[in-house]
């Protein structure tokens, strides 16, 4: 009878996968990480920008995206997409805009702004609009 040798299996660890979470963000501070350049660079400028532009404001995230409020009442955030970030003004029809790049959005005074890039952020005109946006709520 031929002798039966023990037949020993090696075992390799498992590849180590790295799975993004698929949990939406409960905050700001996660909800700005998730975004992959060039659009952290983005969400990252907007958000320091409202915080200066817009200093009597509470931020939130309300339906899922950052938000700006002035006493419980949304005046503007922004919103990332796989390929763009656009920014929300509550009552941006309200703002004048001779630049022309404030789109209506919505049913109600809702306007908006795509950004690409940082190469898309103008600050004298952010500037401006968020002025008029402090000036829109202390009326």
């Amino acid at each position: 009878m031929p002798s039966k040798e023990a037949i020993h299996l090696a075992s390799t660890p498992a590849p180590t996968i790295t799975i993004k979470p698929t949990t939406k963000p409960s905050n700001i501070d996660e909800y700005v990480a998730v975004p992959a350049e060039p659009l952290a660079s983005v969400v990252d400028l907007l958000r320091a920008t409202f915080d200066l532009g817009l200093p009597e404001t509470a931020t939130e995230l309300w339906h899922g995206h950052p938000v700006w409020l002035d006493d419980d009442v949304p005046v503007a955030g922004f919103k990332a997409y796989p390929t763009f970030v656009t920014v929300l003004f509550w009552r941006g029809q309200a703002i004048t805009d001779d630049s022309g790049k404030l789109n209506a959005s919505g049913s109600a005074e809702m306007s908006e702004f795509k950004l690409k890039s940082v190469d898309d952020f103008d600050s004298d005109l952010f500037d401006g609009w968020l002025r008029q946006v402090r000036e829109l709520e202390a009326a």
